[in-house]
């Protein structure tokens, strides 16, 4: 044997034990007879060995059973309290991938999941002995600078969405966290910095490509499919998989002005009624997150504002000065930053490790009950971090009326989440406990809730919570996914 050969065979063989089938990551022999498995309506099955195998060797992608390499990092989501394992992860590569696991799934009626980023903090991106549709292979921007779009993928993360529009001086409203998921985003309503400037991710999200429950791939906007396209703009995940947005963009500055202003504490309720009657009518090129803070280990509670003024610099010192004005300021590092920059500063490792608990809801009025409720009931753990937060809404988002979209609540002036986090291998109930009594003494103030947000809300909080555009949603839904596959979401049931 000619060395060139004994290399070139060596090194097949070598790649043959690291990567026996890159398809799943083990053979079709090693496929147990019968996987147990739980479909929709909670009833236990038997997924045979010959669906799974046929299923795994018609995917381009990976599919991941419980024994497989790479499964118990593909399971997780960012929330630790939610620990499920699914009995298959589908990781889909391209539209054929989505169909045929869509297909798969309806065919066996199995439990499914649907996941991108695992930014769900109630985990709907995963459950137990079901199926999940990973997306998170199915990655991709094109830009049309001329005509002013983005054209993305549905596994893509809000991340790739800036960097694939604002070096050309294009942005659209996009969250505020980079390694979260467009599709959960982007049909739940879509928050974020530039929202009171040009609406919400759904304001400006022009068409859709879409895999409905019965494997059809349709194409939406306001002229085709249009019942369809109103349905997703805020009624979350309940309609099939979105496998690309087209988003209309808008010109702006790559290079805002924004950061983090830290106040004394002892201010903290002049801040927070500060908040309430200045952020309402302040410009639309001003957005700002007030959070309080009680820190673990005993550090003392802070108060900060997370802050982004998107218009002409040379109008940025203006618009600052009432909140400068408003409290002691012990901290401000606000400067010109690359938007970029800014929407990866709230980011975190998301190592998987943490856990978490978070409610909330909307409100129009910050009150002296509600500050008093947030202030007073804070309360500090050597184990636990607690938190409030107002994401600001209002501005162009609230022009627009309540059933234009599926999104109703355009009367909200913030969306206020409350909650806590702590570290893995911490005893868990107790911090939920105190979560719940913390939401107890606020969500009086509130109004309905942010469907991506959602944690443990009843059916009838959640059904309420579509107020006028429910009893269409739920038309919508019959039409579309009548079986309800695409059930863990804020879930509109069918009714046929």
């Amino acid at each position: 044997m000619k060395r060139r050969d004994f290399i070139a065979n060596s090194s097949m063989a070598v790649s043959a034990i690291l990567f026996p089938s890159w398809r799943g990551f083990s053979a079709e022999n090693l496929i147990p007879t019968e996987i147990l498995a739980i479909k929709g309506n909670g009833e236990n099955f038997s997924l045979r060995k010959i669906d799974i195998a046929n299923f795994r060797r018609d995917l381009k992608g990976k599919l991941l059973l419980k024994d497989d390499v790479g499964y118990n990092i593909a399971r997780l989501v960012r929330n630790r309290i939610i620990d499920k394992k699914p009995a298959l992860i589908a990781q889909c590569v391209d539209e054929a991938d989505i169909q045929k696991a869509v297909n798969f799934a309806r065919e066996h009626s199995i439990l499914t999941a649907v996941k991108c980023g695992g930014h769900s903090v109630s985990g709907k991106g995963t459950c137990n002995n079901g199926l999940i549709i990973d997306l998170s292979p199915f990655k991709g921007t094109h830009l049309d600078k001329k005509n002013k779009r983005v054209f993305i993928k549905g596994g893509s993360w809000l991340g790739e969405l800036d960097a694939a529009t604002i070096p050309h001086g294009l942005g659209t409203t996009a969250g505020t966290v980079s390694h979260t998921g467009v599709g959960g985003l982007a049909t739940g309503a879509g928050f974020g910095r530039l929202a009171r400037k040009y609406g919400l991710t759904i304001d400006n999200m022009e068409s859709i490509e879409i895999i409905t429950a019965d494997g059809q791939l349709r194409y939406a906007n306001k002229y085709e499919n249009a019942d369809l396209f109103w349905a997703v703009r805020g009624g979350g995940g309940n309609f099939g998989i979105v496998t690309k947005f087209e988003f209309r963009l808008h010109e702006m500055n790559k290079d805002v002005i924004g950061g983090r202003i830290t106040f004394d504490f002892k201010d903290v309720k002049q801040l927070l009624k500060f908040h309430g009657e200045h952020s309402v009518e302040a410009s639309w090129d001003m957005y700002q997150d007030p959070v309080i803070f009680a820190p673990p280990g005993g550090y003392e509670n802070t108060v900060y504002f997370d802050v982004c003024y998107s218009g002409p610099h040379k109008n940025a010192d203006q618009a600052f000065a009432p909140l400068r004005k408003a409290g002691k300021v012990i901290h401000d590092d606000v400067d010109i930053i690359d938007y970029r920059v800014l929407q990866k500063s709230g980011d975190d490792n998301d190592p998987r490790g943490a856990s978490q608990y978070l409610k909330g809801g909307y409100t129009i009025n910050i009150t002296d009950g509600l500050i008093d409720a947030l202030v007073d009931n804070l309360e500090a753990h050597p184990e636990r971090g607690s938190m409030a937060f107002f994401q600001q809404i209002g501005g162009k988002a609230n022009t627009i009326a309540s059933d234009a979209t599926a999104f109703p609540s355009r009367f909200a002036e913030h969306n206020l989440l409350t909650g806590s986090f702590w570290n893995l291998g911490v005893e868990t109930a107790p911090h939920i406990a105190w979560s719940r009594r913390y939401w107890k003494k606020v969500s009086p103030y509130t109004d309905g809730f942010y469907i991506n947000d959602e944690f443990s809300e009843s059916q009838k909080d959640i059904n309420l919570n579509f107020l006028g555009n429910y009893e269409r949603l739920v038309q919508i839904k019959n039409k579309y996914d009548p079986t309800n596959l695409f059930r863990l979401n804020a879930n509109i049931k069918p009714t046929v």
